[in-house]
Order: C-alpha cells, then sequence, then structure tokens
C-alpha cells in the first residue's frame, strides 16, 4: 500500500496534466491553476526540508572533520547571511545589502569561475581535437575555421571566411544539434511514460 498509492496518484496525475494539456476546457484550465498553486505550496515545505538538509549534512561534516569541512564554514555563514539579507534585515538606506553582496561578492566570484573555465575549456579542446581519427581531424578543422572566421585575423586572411564559418554553424552545426534535441525530448518522453505507468521506481526511493 504504501507504494501502490503513490503509484496510483502519479499514474492519475500524469494522464490528467497531459490531458488538460490536450482540452484547452474551463475545468482542465481551472484544475490547472489549482495543481500549480498546490505545487507551490509543496515547493515550500521541500525548500525547507532542503534547507534542513543541507544544515544537517554540513554540521555531520563539522562534527567529524571530514575532508573540506572548512568549506563546510563558509556555506553555513553564507547560507545565514544570505537568509538575513533575503528577509531585509541589515539594509542601509541607499544602499542595500543584497545589491552589496551581488556586486562585490557574487559577480566577482562568477568572473573567477568562468575565468578559470576558459582554462579548462582550452585543455578539454586540446585532448578532443587530436586527428587521430577521420571523424576527429573533420571535427579539428571545422573548429580551426569557426575560430579563425569569428576574429578578425580571419577575415583578414580571407574575405570569406566569416561567411564559411557562419555556415558551419547555421547548417551542420545545426543539424546536429536539432537532433541532439530531438533524442533529449524522446528520452524525456519516454522517462516521463516509464514513471507514469509505474516502471521506473527509483523516485520512491529505497530502491525497487
Amino acid at each position: 500500500m504504501r507504494r501502490t498509492l503513490p503509484l496510483a496518484i502519479c499514474l492519475i496525475m500524469g494522464i490528467v496534466m497531459m490531458v488538460q494539456f490536450f482540452v484547452p476546457h474551463p475545468i482542465s484550465v481551472g484544475f490547472y491553476d489549482l495543481t500549480t498553486k498546490w505545487i507551490r505550496i509543496v515547493s515550500a515545505f521541500a525548500l525547507v526540508l532542503g534547507v534542513g538538509s543541507l544544515i544537517l549534512y554540513h554540521i555531520d561534516r563539522l562534527q567529524r572533520k571530514r575532508p573540506g569541512w572548512a568549506y563546510s564554514i563558509v556555506t553555513l555563514i553564507a547560507l545565514v547571511g544570505t537568509a538575513i539579507t533575503g528577509l531585509g534585515w541589515g539594509v542601509k538606506p541607499g544602499a542595500p545589502l543584497q545589491e552589496i553582496i551581488f556586486k562585490n561578492i557574487l559577480v566577482p566570484l562568477n568572473a573567477s569561475m568562468f575565468a578559470i573555465l576558459a582554462f579548462y575549456m582550452a585543455s578539454a579542446a586540446y585532448r578532443a581535437f587530436r586527428a587521430r581519427t577521420k571523424e576527429a581531424a573533420l571535427l579539428l578543422i571545422a573548429a580551426f575555421l569557426v575560430m579563425l572566421g569569428m576574429v578578425p585575423v580571419g577575415a583578414a586572411i580571407w574575405g570569406k571566411l566569416p561567411d564559411v564559418a557562419e555556415w558551419i554553424l547555421s547548417v551542420p552545426n545545426m543539424a546536429a544539434k536539432r537532433a541532439i534535441l530531438f533524442g533529449v525530448a524522446l528520452g524525456a518522453i519516454a522517462t516521463s511514460l516509464k514513471v507514469i505507468l509505474g516502471i521506473e521506481r527509483g523516485w520512491l526511493g529505497g530502491g525497487k
């Protein structure tokens, strides 16, 4: 019964939500609005559970002195500081604390992260663009043409190189991108059907 009831609710709600998407009747629209409100309420409780789980996890790391426990202190301090700031405490007139934290902490951290990411992408590209096979050689040539066509040096070497780079991005790259999106969409549909029909039960927890 502990598993049958959640599976039955999932099946019924999944079918009802699919039907209301294709049938724009006032009853289905009202049901969708009601469901959306309940989702917000449940999400609020899930936020409380998530914050509590985060706090307990990092307190356990601090008590056991696990590797990287110092970062748990930073996480807890940031959590408390963000909560206090979000509630509007400690805000001075003319200089909102949220704006100060955003400009002086979050923006520099994001800039540092993306700066490091550039070196990681360069090293990954160096490892990936080795012409060991015909496909890798083709990828290397296409990447070289695109990168060269996006900078002024490429246009100075050959005036039509930017057009070639644009064609690579608009035609073969776009075709591959759409194929990937189709595959992701079909995978999401298949996974959703498995969950609705009770084939995939991992979301219940505790194994199969």
